[in-house]
């Protein structure tokens, strides 16, 4: 696509050998450590006796684009606002669930709302974890478009957001002011997404909201070493007696991934760096391909 100039590296599989530590950028933290085991970790699971013949019986999880900005720093667009229309009119085309999130400048989050709005859609709708006053402001831009409304609860750990905007390391009691809020005015589900630690798990027991989304930000959150799946794998039974559903993003490269997250718990997968590899390299048909090659 000519208004781009891809920090992809396009490798023949995604799996963070490429863009090591390239933030901004598709890269990640600690020279890619958590994106590489995001990837790799997915074929030692699930430990038990089930055969990969039972595991392809379960019903996959919905696939969505997971919520990604940075049009420009981290992609490669010329223009910001146009990676947003060429994403999401890509996954519309695709037929898979939408993803929206925020950043500096507020012209990210605007973008997708618009874009969003262009395809008469609707996307779950992640914030990062401001005041709450100002999270409050941003779901109400979006919330014509907002079939959900979550916070990246990790998100102040972000190399790249550090010194742009000032960002909360959050409560229960703050998360449970933005549940209500979510649930009672807007009248969609809340979601806490980036719980990757024991702490976010106290956080969940606390809250109870409607969704968990386990990631790590496809490795570029500075808290700990680990996979996404391995967490999923060992706490899945606490999280869904505190949630409504379980969601994982992270490395997910084919269908037995999908399966796997199926036989762990998880209702929904997100997908990000395929779907920007895909996106710049073929065109907005090329997320659909991609799809359809890799998952059916």
């Amino acid at each position: 696509m000519s208004n781009i100039t891809p920090k992809c590296h396009f490798c023949n599989e995604c799996r963070g050998t490429g863009c090591i530590s390239e933030l901004p950028g598709t890269g990640g933290i600690r020279k890619n450590i958590n994106f590489q085991l995001n990837c790799s970790d997915w074929d030692i699971y699930p430990r038990t006796e089930i055969s990969d013949e039972e595991l392809f019986k379960l019903k996959a999880p919905k696939i969505r684009l997971a919520p990604i900005t940075g049009g420009c720093e981290n992609i490669g667009y010329a223009i910001e606002e146009q990676y947003y229309f060429d994403m999401i009119e890509a996954c519309c085309r695709a037929n898979i669930a939408l993803s929206i999130g925020d950043g500096c400048p507020d012209i990210k989050l605007k973008s997708g709302i618009a874009a969003v709005e262009k395809n008469k859609a609707k996307a779950a709708v992640f914030i990062k974890p401001y005041a709450n006053k100002k999270i409050i402001e941003r779901a109400e831009w979006a919330s014509d478009i907002a079939e959900i409304v979550g916070i990246d609860i990790d998100a102040y750990n972000i190399i790249t957001m550090r010194n742009l905007v000032s960002l909360e390391k959050k409560n229960a009691e703050l998360l449970a002011e933005i549940k209500q809020y979510v649930n009672n005015v807007l009248k969609v589900p809340f979601a806490l997404k980036g719980i990757f630690t024991m702490q976010d798990i106290e956080l969940v027991k606390a809250v109870k909201p409607d969704i968990v989304a386990i990631s790590n930000h496809g490795g570029r959150v500075d808290n700990r070493t680990g996979s996404t799946i391995d967490f999923l794998a060992e706490h899945n039974d606490i999280l869904k007696q505190n949630c409504g559903e379980l969601w994982i993003d992270g490395g997910i490269r084919k269908k037995r991934d999908l399966c796997v997250a199926s036989y762990f718990g998880a209702k929904e997968v997100m997908i990000a760096r395929p779907l920007i590899s895909a996106l710049c390299k073929d065109g907005i048909n090329g997320v659909k391909d991609y799809i359809e090659k890799t998952y059916s």
